[in-house]
């Protein structure tokens, strides 16, 4: 070993393992891709499924947006047993998260109140945050 090409050949060989665990690392904390395809056409159905003179279809979109920002969750493995809990894990995916936060809690109000209501303003804000949430995480 005490030749210069041997001790040049190890601190090579070390370096390469020290730099591939730093990407093994750092690619395993984004998750898996996900189907960009896949994302991107249900969103489309999600907008194109959005009336202006239909009430019915904002709250529709904002539970298929929601549901849709959910399997994305799930997709990349989010940790957590509830979307509350892979949204918290994930708060540092996106941008704005409280925005997205927000857009969750329009959903939750949504499915739980029986005479909630919403503007259709209020739903587009929703959607953007949903879809810009999605696209922080490389869905869309």
């Amino acid at each position: 070993m005490d030749n210069p090409a041997s001790i040049f050949l190890l601190i090579a060989v070390l370096l390469a393992a020290i730099v591939g665990v730093v990407v093994l690392v750092f690619a395993s904390k984004n998750g898996p891709r996900l189907n960009t395809q896949r994302y991107q056409t249900k969103w489309l159905e999600i907008e194109n499924a959005l009336s202006r003179d239909n009430p019915a279809s904002w709250q529709v979109a904002i539970l298929s947006a929601d549901k849709l920002l959910d399997q994305a969750l799930r997709d990349r493995r989010v940790k957590g047993k509830t979307m509350g809990e892979r949204m918290k894990t994930a708060n540092k995916m996106w941008r704005n998260a409280d925005h997205v936060w927000s857009a969750h809690k329009i959903r939750n109000k949504l499915a739980h109140e029986p005479d909630a209501t919403i503007t259709y303003d209020i739903a587009l804000r929703a959607l953007s945050a949903f879809k810009q949430g999605l696209k922080d995480m490389g869905a869309i």
